[in-house]
Formats: structure tokens, C-alpha cells, sequence
């Protein structure tokens, strides 16, 4: 899994890997981006609104999974991760999250707003130099979003947020790519990390019909944009809850007939 389609030293994109459509009633809404991107603010910010919209959602998140959790945690502190471990761990993580959780709440009409998905994988873990086309059949078996969100923003101004925010102690070993001998300089290491990443990001954007969000602006703009995006979604949502409340109605008032 080291080779990542390469032919005389030009890299190469196979034909595409695509995700599984399912007509589900639920809706899902993911966010992708490098750290430091602000998709998870745009997310909660998302989140709060659909909530106040009366939206019934579920929220999951990467590497969340009580089945992984404990392992990763492990293994970051005893530095015993290769890149094959972090795909094993990551499809794991996701695989979990994803027969337990997310198509439980689709199947149910939730809308389940991801921060980050399968799109996360593709970009860290081929960054760590798993090949491209191997870790996308290995998640070939997941939905196509209903709308998947890129925040993409400089690479240099991603790193002054993460670098510059609040409570910040300096860049974790693997967080800074150092296992991948890129360089001995974690901001350095970190910089040319990142950049494998984004550049992995941008091979999704057409592949996976991802929706690329300016994410270099202030946070209002975004939300804007973010709102108009999802508001289809979130109407046809509303619209599937009004009839289902109505259903329920009509099957009460029925009861009460019999009985009376």
C-alpha cells in the first residue's frame, strides 16, 4: 500500500473509485479541510441553526469511535504508528461510526452533519503514502454525501491558526507529519505535511463533487454561504417531518373513531 500510481515519475490518477447512492430519507452533510480551515465552527454554527429550524440531528465526528479511541491514543504516545496502522485504525474508526451510527440515523430521516468523512482519508492517510486508489476502494462500500463541504484555505494561513490558537503547547509528533522524515523541523515538517494534504483535497474537488468553501473570510460570509446550501436540504427535511407528524395525526384521530 506505498505505491501511489506512479508511472516514470509522474504521478497518475486511475479511473475513479466512486461512493454508493442509496435513497435514504435522512440527508448527510459532511465538512473536510485542512486543521485550522474553521470547518468545525462553520459545522456548529450549521448545527445550531438547523436545530432552531426544528431539524431532527445527529452530529458525528473523526476518530470518535469507542471501538478505536483508546488504540490511537496508545499508539500516538508510544509513537508506534506507521502509515498502514493509521489506515487500518481510520477505516475501523469510520466502519464503526458508520453501521452504528450515521446509516441507523439516515434510515431514521435524520440529517447527520460529519465533521470530516471518508474525503479525510483519502487525504491523510495517501499523504502518509498509502496508495490513492487502495484506500478508496477500502471505503468504496460508503454514501455519496448529500453535500460534502471543502473549507479550503492557504496553507500558510491554516498554519497561523493552528500554530497561534488558543492554549496552542507546539505540534504533536504525528500531528507534524515528523514519522514521515520530511523533515527534523516540526513547523516545517508540519508545512510540507499539510501541503501533501491539500493536495490530495484538490484531486477530490471534481472526483467527489465536492463544494469548495472560501474559507479564507470571516466567519459570516461562510455562514451565509454554508445556510444557502444546506436549505434545500433542510426543507425537504422539514417537509418529510410535517408529513410524518401528519400520518401520526390521522392515525390517532382513527383510533379514537374505533374506540368511540
Amino acid at each position: 500500500m506505498a505505491s501511489n500510481g506512479q508511472a516514470n515519475g509522474v504521478a497518475t490518477l486511475a479511473a475513479p473509485i466512486p461512493l454508493q447512492r442509496f435513497d435514504y430519507p435522512g440527508s448527510l452533510i459532511v465538512v473536510e479541510g485542512v486543521d485550522g480551515s474553521g470547518k468545525s465552527t462553520q459545522l456548529q454554527i450549521l448545527k445550531d441553526w438547523l436545530v432552531e429550524s426544528g431539524a431532527d440531528v445527529l452530529f458525528t465526528e473523526w476518530n470518535s469511535s469507542s471501538l478505536t479511541a483508546k488504540a490511537v491514543r496508545r499508539g500516538k504516545r508510544r509513537l508506534w504508528l506507521g502509515h498502514l496502522s493509521f489506515v487500518l485504525l481510520h477505516a475501523t474508526d469510520f466502519t464503526h461510526r458508520y453501521e452504528n451510527i450515521i446509516l441507523p440515523a439516515l434510515r431514521e430521516g435524520k440529517l447527520v452533519l460529519a465533521d470530516r468523512y471518508v474525503f479525510t482519508a483519502f487525504a491523510r492517510d495517501v499523504a502518509r503514502n498509502a496508495d490513492r486508489a487502495s484506500v478508496r476502494r477500502l471505503y468504496s462500500f460508503a454514501l455519496q454525501p448529500d453535500l460534502p463541504l471543502y473549507f479550503r484555505v492557504p496553507l500558510d494561513v491554516a498554519m497561523n491558526r493552528v500554530l497561534t490558537g488558543p492554549g496552542r503547547e507546539g505540534l504533536k509528533y504525528y500531528e507534524a507529519g515528523l514519522d514521515l522524515g520530511l523533515s527534523q523541523d516540526p513547523q516545517e515538517s508540519y508545512r510540507l505535511f499539510q501541503g501533501r494534504v491539500v493536495n490530495e483535497y484538490d484531486h477530490m474537488i471534481d472526483e467527489y463533487n465536492l463544494t469548495v468553501i472560501d474559507a479564507n473570510r470571516t466567519i459570516e460570509p461562510q455562514r451565509e454561504e454554508v445556510r444557502a446550501l444546506a436549505r434545500p436540504i433542510l426543507e425537504r427535511h422539514l417537509q418529510m417531518l410535517s408529513e410524518r407528524e401528519d400520518t401520526r395525526r390521522e392515525r390517532r384521530r382513527r383510533r379514537e373513531v374505533v374506540r368511540g
